[in-house]
């Protein structure tokens, strides 16, 4: 491999660990919030389930709302509560325990790059003993294509990565609003008299919708932590309330079920409205990419005709 070979590499290999280093600074901080975030879920989860233990048990507020015949219907509230409060604090701790290997994926990658800010410097040195014993006028400008061209390389990668976490959220989304739209459909069915069979397909796809939101949160945060250090910025967030499994299995009518139709409904404007901030940041960068591929190509082509003008 040449110098300039070797120097490229090496001045990838800085440039990568430099945004190794604020990725993990961003995810460091992602990571104390979550952890934060966490524990409070952890308490409210905790708190939920012992009012579904309260009522369920012998005590005295179980027996006074037997008395005054409403207890299956505060049984019912808590135990919703609490299944809302159990799905807040598992996708919570799916995201933590995904920051984490981030942290630990990105830590490898840079452990592997020590050093190369030091051999760059070494190669860097003798590079230079090599143009001034050569004295060649056009080496100073090889030199700066160089180092341009391992900058756009290098901003070229880092938006790909960008576009590539972009694209799975977009999947996410997409197959999110596929859930969405069967249990609407089945909803509908189940709204005119579909029964039981419609019940349970609808919660089915709404359980599906449900898991894919929280695949979606942890897709938006890395998708986040991508553009870290892209000029595009964008702030996407998904507030999984609104996918909760819906309670309409405890009761009986046509206005718990319409309830429902009206949460998908507002579900599913709401994805809309998350695959079309993501729709327009993945634009952006793919505008971001062309420009930077046009502008290397243009470098390679001057470097090019810079070496082909030097006569040794």
């Amino acid at each position: 491999m040449s110098f300039n070979d070797q120097l490229q590499e090496l001045q990838y290999q800085i440039s990568r660990r430099k945004r190794l280093e604020n990725i993990l600074n961003d995810l460091r901080t992602q990571k104390e919030e979550l952890e934060t975030k966490v524990a409070a879920l952890e308490t409210a989860k905790q708190n939920e389930q012992a009012d579904v233990e309260r009522l369920e048990g012998r005590t005295l507020a179980a027996f006074f709302y037997a008395v005054i015949g409403q207890k299956g219907e505060k049984l019912n509230r808590e135990r919703r509560e609490a299944y809302e409060a159990a799905v807040l604090y598992d996708a919570a701790v799916l995201e933590l325990t995904s920051v984490k290997n981030d942290i630990a994926r990105y830590q490898s990658e840079r452990s592997e790059l020590h050093g190369c800010e030091e051999r760059y410097a070494q190669l860097l040195k003798e590079k230079e003993k090599q143009i001034q014993a050569s004295n060649i006028p056009e080496a100073a400008q090889l030199n700066q294509f160089d180092e341009q061209l391992t900058l756009l390389k290098s901003q070229i990668t880092e938006t790909e990565e960008a576009i590539s976490a972009g694209r799975t959220a977009y999947s996410y989304a997409n197959t999110i609003l596929d859930s969405l739209d069967s249990a609407e459909s089945w909803g509908t069915w189940d709204v005119i008299g579909g029964g039981m069979i419609a019940d349970i397909v609808k919660h089915d796809h709404l359980d599906n919708a449900q898991s894919q939101v929280e695949r979606l949160q942890v897709q938006l945060r890395r998708f986040k932590t991508e553009l870290s250090d892209i000029s595009i910025r964008a702030d996407i967030q998904v507030n999984i309330d609104g996918f909760l499994r819906f309670s309409d299995f405890f009761f009986d009518g046509i206005f718990s079920d319409w309830a429902v139709l009206d949460h998908i409904s507002a579900s599913q404007t709401q994805v809309k409205e998350v695959r079309g901030k993501i729709t327009a940041v993945l634009d952006k960068l793919e505008a971001l990419k062309t420009s930077l591929e046009q502008e290397y190509s243009r470098l390679q082509k001057l470097r090019s005709q810079c070496i082909s003008s030097v006569r040794l």
